[in-house]
């Protein structure tokens, strides 16, 4: 399963990062690359913990398009 991601500039120095289908699951990191691996980590944590308590893992609902700004 793929889920969107939102990887955010959160100050000059650190970025954050959250999953929409998984509110509170987020992550910071100094760049957007540290940022993009902590929320795929947080992600499989939050999917085991899920699984662990029984628990139904939600599918993805989010997709994401890039739109370029003339």
């Amino acid at each position: 399963m793929e889920y969107v991601a939102i990887i955010e500039r959160a100050s000059d120095a650190s970025y954050s990062a959250y999953v929409p289908d998984f509110p509170g699951c987020v992550a910071c990191g100094d760049s957007a690359d540290e940022a993009r691996q902590l929320i795929a980590e947080a992600v499989g944590l939050h999917i085991e913990s899920l699984r662990e308590h029984g628990e139904a893992v939600p599918p993805p609902s989010m997709t994401a398009t890039l739109i370029h700004a003339v």
